[in-house]
């Protein structure tokens, strides 16, 4: 019986777009943002922002070393949000109507606090709330120190949820984090980046419920 739904953030509840991201740290005068930024995971100071190894400020001095000028604490939010593309009112919906219907649901992110500025503020949605409206707990990297795939993440997140694997359904855009995932022996699902995952969702709880009573 599926009790317990894990988000990934990026690519599933919203789609993105290293590209654009990689764009808008060029315009504000970083122009080797392609070397440290990909879909998946970071590198460099990027990475080590969102594995929480460094604050927010300490990435905004060494990424001013980097491009070799001062960038400010709103440039650095300006090209991670460039991450984003859309936010489809259908996924918040479904979230809505996951936990009206029991389910506990759960993000688990790759991300950085320049990201969930935007993320937390009354700004995310569009209609006043943060994503801790659709959600009963965040899992963030930069704040657990650690990033997924390394299977401590997960291990992390089951254990602070009290939920046992073959209860929960992972869903994730990145093949070796769903890898990761299943391999602790949790229901995985991989969307393409900006996919509808609905369906997908509902065929699995429904196969999984299925098997439990049968």
């Amino acid at each position: 019986m599926i009790k317990n739904i894990v988000f990934d953030l990026g690519g599933v509840i919203f789609k993105i777009d290293k590209h654009q991201a990689i764009k808008r740290f060029n315009e504000v005068g970083f122009a080797d943002a392609a070397s440290y930024l990909d879909a998946f995971a970071q590198v460099g100071i990027f990475g080590e922002l969102e594995g929480g190894a460094i604050t927010a400020e300490q990435f905004r001095d060494r990424l001013s070393q980097l491009a070799g000028k001062p960038m400010t604490m709103e440039d650095c939010a300006r090209g991670w949000q460039g991450y984003f593309v859309e936010l489809p009112q259908r996924n918040l919906d479904k979230l809505v109507e996951l936990r009206r219907r029991g389910f506990r649901l759960s993000l688990l992110s790759n991300t950085n606090p320049f990201m969930m500025q935007w993320v937390r503020s009354d700004a995310f949605d569009g209609h006043g709330h943060g994503v801790g409206h659709y959600f009963d707990a965040l899992y963030l990297s930069y704040e657990m120190r650690v990033m997924k795939p390394d299977r401590r993440i997960f291990e992390m997140m089951l254990e602070a949820e009290h939920a046992v694997p073959n209860e929960t359904v992972f869903i994730d855009d990145s093949a070796h984090n769903v890898k990761a995932a299943a391999a602790l022996g949790m229901h995985t699902l991989q969307p393409d980046n900006g996919g509808d995952w609905h369906t997908m969702l509902e065929d699995l709880i429904e196969q999984c419920n299925q098997t439990t009573t049968s």
